[in-house]
């Protein structure tokens, strides 16, 4: 539509412009004057700071014949009188003339239609004021912004506005290509940053607004609206008409935060009439061009020279324009340099067109003009603006910007913002050489002088309708009613724990919220809190909701919760019996198991000890009954302290050591287990948690009004027929005692509320759901936002456990069993079979060594009891064998010694005696 319409105004400009104008044709390489036309209304500021910017630009590059070998540059300037007809008859007359380059148009309406043209007659066209981030230079690749794209100027802004921390803004813009589509850039940009623009204010265009009618019905708008943070995206004539009515309406006052683009900054640069009073405490961009002594001697010379003692002063745009005529002419000097040449010719889709008194072929196409294009963009300098470059999308190199606070007819600047670095308070190229750091921590600026006078940075936002009360919305229950509940029966008074939360979280609000409570339900039934939310979305009933409210999927879905109060989720509740209620709770640390290997053991190693000391010990000694008591106090009392005075034999304090090392584990093992059944309420039920709940095809209580209903339906799969709504604490207790259900399942704070009354019953398994409760809030209402700063701060005094204590803490049990999820552990005998295992190994290895011991010492003695028993019995038998060898064990070690002492002393004397015998028979007689 845009490209028919431009072919219509340009038939149209022939016809009236008749004749037939042939073109130049080809020149030679080098022209005596090379020609660059500009399009700029003469009677704007801009176009008065660029025209005598082109001037002083066109003269520095004749300055140096040899510059461009010997021709000149000539800028023709063409005066649209901000006429958009009249600029397509300018870009008209300058293809006829042979340009090589077009400096403007001034606007981004223009820019959008003669990009057509530059594309058709390949002739660049540079633009440092039509900063439209939609001219891409895919769809417009003749056309190149020589000033950074407003996309960075709105992306600027969001930063700002997040560094400040409000979250939405309200615009206001002309209706032109220029400010919708930078409106629309900035945007994108907050919603990157989880903000937004909550109102869009269009204004008619710059160039035909003449009454400020328009802007004070929209500012009166504004006024009512929540957002007090106002991007002005305008044009100077009716940004100053915006500043002129908000102050008359009161809007320039404390609270208030107006952010202006850069045509505030290039008013007050030009030194253009304007009330600075109207501005005070605005903030303004400019572009950002660093220090240099070129750039001050073009500033000294602007004054004293250039301007003509004019009243326009150099605003940042003049800087663009000069570099801007550079660009042009290094890249002509580049093009000649490199033997191109500057020639023109007909263009052939032009002169196929036929029509009545119609003829194209006066329009000249540039032959070079794509090789020039390629050089512009490709151009590398240090100009006014500091060093000119273009990155591969055509984008400028460092786009940067100066923060400007407007105080008491000053100018203050507060900061500054880079694509590199973000938000700064020393200049963006000190950074060029580090690596990019964005964080959060890294953005500063300076303080700030408000709307109003203040320093303390506005909040951003009100109440809607101020003057009316913030309508509250609260659950009118039937039970729990420590929670919410009314005051003796009144209509509008409220007390509970979630109340006092709300209440002290107001008040650390740095403004007041004036507010109501408004019931929600009967009062003799527990209201629905998905209905009681949804009232919150349509604006009508509730502005909020404030109770025990769940943070859960469903609801977070359609308005804004704080920050959670008290943590909650899902438990599940029923009746259990109390194991350490009984004479025998001392048994329960060991299983039977254990008990009679422990027992065995004892038995074991009395025997094993009894074996290795009956022979050597006169305690092991004597009548069986004696024995055996002494076996027994022997084993027990390792127990307790050692024998110091019995005299045990090696083997048998090996074996001692061992088991006293394993009775004081089994021991500190058995302590440690009763001390936790004797302090800590061990619990028994069928019921252990949500899995074995839902295996069961028990029946399952609910709070009514509770979301534990659609969980159990929906995430759990339980049936429906399962489900028993129940209404307060006291219709738990009987459903779980009478069996009408199984177990209940509801949020944590309710059960504890409930055990601290009802001590039969216990918390089985662990919360299965994690969630909270919060006050419900519209969506992006930024009081959501403050409360929870509120309830964080809250949390952090210790003031939020304090009102916990207050309502909550509370217990009607003398010991209190909720908390407990599960039985205790036993201790089995798989937790000790290596140390019984290494107990009877000690006592094999002394066994075996004392019968080793025995049978040697049996085997000595063999043949004298043998003899000694031959006289009363001389028939020998394996009975005999046994019944000497048993008589043998029994017989005290001494005994057993002293005997075959005597028997090897008898051996020494017979010995002896037969030497004798043997020496005498050898004399002769």
């Amino acid at each position: 539509m845009l490209s028919s319409m431009n072919w219509v105004l340009l038939s149209f400009i022939i016809v009236l412009g008749g004749g037939l104008l042939l073109s130049e044709g080809a020149s030679s390489s080098r022209p005596p004057v090379i020609k660059v036309g500009a399009i700029f209304g003469l009677n704007t500021m801009y176009g008065e700071t660029a025209n005598i910017a082109f001037k002083a630009a066109e003269e520095d590059v004749n300055s140096d014949p040899s510059f461009l070998g010997g021709s000149k540059l000539r800028i023709l300037m063409n005066d649209a009188k901000r006429s958009g007809f009249l600029s397509i008859m300018g870009a008209l007359q300058f293809m006829e003339t042979d340009v090589v380059a077009i400096i403007g148009p001034q606007t981004s309406i223009m820019a959008h239609v003669l990009s057509h043209l530059a594309n058709e007659l390949t002739v660049p066209m540079l633009s440092f004021t039509a900063l439209d981030p939609t001219l891409s230079p895919l769809q417009f690749p003749f056309f190149v912004q020589t000033a950074p794209s407003d996309l960075f100027l709105m992306r600027a802004i969001a930063e700002m506005i997040t560094y400040y921390g409000w979250s939405d803004v309200v615009a206001l813009y002309n209706d032109d290509d220029n400010s919708r589509n930078g409106v629309t850039a900035l945007g994108d940009e907050l919603e990157e940053r989880r903000c937004k623009i909550s109102y869009k204010a269009v204004l008619p265009l710059d160039v035909v607004i003449t009454s400020p009618v328009e802007i004070i019905e929209e500012l009166i708008k504004i006024r009512g609206m929540e957002s007090r943070v106002i991007v002005v995206n305008t044009f100077p004539n009716t940004g100053k008409m915006i500043f002129k009515e908000a102050e008359r309406l009161g809007m320039m006052e404390k609270g208030y935060v107006w952010i202006a683009t850069t045509w505030l900054s290039s008013v007050l640069d030009s030194n253009l009439p304007l009330d600075t009073k109207l501005v005070n405490g605005v903030l303004t961009l400019r572009l950002h061009t660093p220090d240099s002594r070129k750039k001050r001697d073009f500033a000294a010379r602007w004054k004293n020279k250039l301007s003509n003692n004019k009243t326009i002063g150099l605003n940042v745009y003049g800087l663009y324009a000069y570099d801007t005529v550079w660009i042009i002419a290094r890249a002509v000097k580049t093009l000649l340099e490199a033997g191109g040449n500057l020639s023109f010719s007909n263009d052939a889709k032009l002169g196929s067109l036929k029509g009545e008194a119609l003829n194209l072929s006066a329009l000249s196409r540039f032959d070079q003009g794509s090789q020039l294009l390629d050089y512009i963009v490709h151009t590398k300098m240090s100009g006014l603006t500091g060093p000119v470059q273009f990155h591969p999308d055509r984008s400028m190199l460092q786009p940067s910007y100066d923060i400007i606070n407007l105080v008491d007819d000053r100018v203050h600047q507060i900061g500054y913002w880079s694509n590199y670095s973000g938000l700064s308070i020393v200049p963006p190229e000190s950074f060029y050489s580090k690596p990019p750091n964005r964080s959060s921590s890294n953005q500063h600026l300076n303080s700030v002088t408000w709307p109003g006078g203040t320093s303390v940075t506005p909040r951003g936002w009100i109440f809607r309708n101020n003057g009316r009360r913030l309508r509250i919305g609260v659950p009118d229950r039937a039970s729990f009613k420590d929670f919410v509940s009314r005051v003796n029966g009144s209509s509008n008074k409220v007390q509970g724990y979630c109340i006092d939360v709300f209440e002290a979280a107001v008040k650390l609000l740095s403004y007041p919220v004036p507010h109501e409570f408004i019931f929600f339900g009967d009062g003799l039934t527990n209201p629905n809190y998905n209905e009681l939310v949804n009232k919150v979305t349509t604006g009508v009933d509730f502005d909020a909701v404030v109770g025990d409210i769940a943070i859960v999927t469903k609801r977070t879905r359609i308005v804004d919760f704080t920050q959670p109060y008290i943590e909650s989720g899902l438990v599940v509740v029923a009746p259990v019996t109390r194991l350490n209620e009984n004479p025998w709770a001392f048994l329960r640390p060991f299983t039977l198991p254990m008990w009679a290997v422990t027992a065995s053991f004892f038995v074991i190693v009395g025997a094993a000890i009894w074996i290795l000391e009956h022979r050597i010990n006169d305690e092991f000694r004597g009548p069986p009954r004696r024995q055996i008591i002494t076996i027994l106090w022997f084993t027990f009392s390792t127990m307790f302290f050692s024998h110091r005075e019995t005299t045990v034999s090696t083997l048998g304090r090996m074996v001692l050591l061992i088991w006293l090392f394993v009775v004081l584990i089994i021991t500190s093992s058995y302590t440690a287990s009763l001390t936790s059944i004797l302090t800590v309420q061990q619990l028994n039920s069928p019921i252990k948690g949500v899995d074995t709940l839902i295996s069961s095809t028990g029946r399952i209580g609910f709070q009514v009004g509770s979301f534990a209903e659609n969980y159990m339906t929906d995430e759990l799969n339980i049936a429906s027929s399962r489900l028993v709504p129940l209404a307060s604490p006291e219709e738990y207790a009987n459903a779980l005692q009478n069996g009408t259900v199984a177990a209940i399942v509801d949020e944590r704070p309710y059960i504890d509320l409930f055990l601290s009354d009802y001590c039969k019953f216990a918390i089985r398994g662990q919360e299965f759901t994690r969630c909270g409760w919060g006050f419900a809030f519209p969506r992006d209402s930024p009081l959501a936002v403050d409360m929870s700063t509120a309830i964080l701060g809250l949390s952090e005094t210790g003031e939020l456990q304090k009102i916990h204590d207050r309502w909550l803490s509370k217990s009607n049990c003398s010991s209190p069993h909720g908390s407990q999820s599960g039985d205790s552990e036993q201790l089995n005998v798989h937790s000790f079979w290596g140390m019984f295992l290494v107990v009877g190994i000690a006592c094999l290895v002394a066994l075996f060594i004392h019968f080793f011991k025995i049978i040697r010492d049996f085997c000595k003695d063999t043949p004298e009891v043998v003899v000694e028993e031959a006289i009363p019995s001389p028939k020998s038998s394996r009975l005999t064998k046994l019944q000497t060898f048993l008589a043998f064990v029994d017989e005290k070690e001494e005994e057993t010694k002293r005997r075959l002492k005597r028997k090897r002393n008898n051996d020494h004397s017979m010995n002896a005696n037969s030497i004798i015998s043997r020496t005498a028979s050898r004399r002769p007689i």
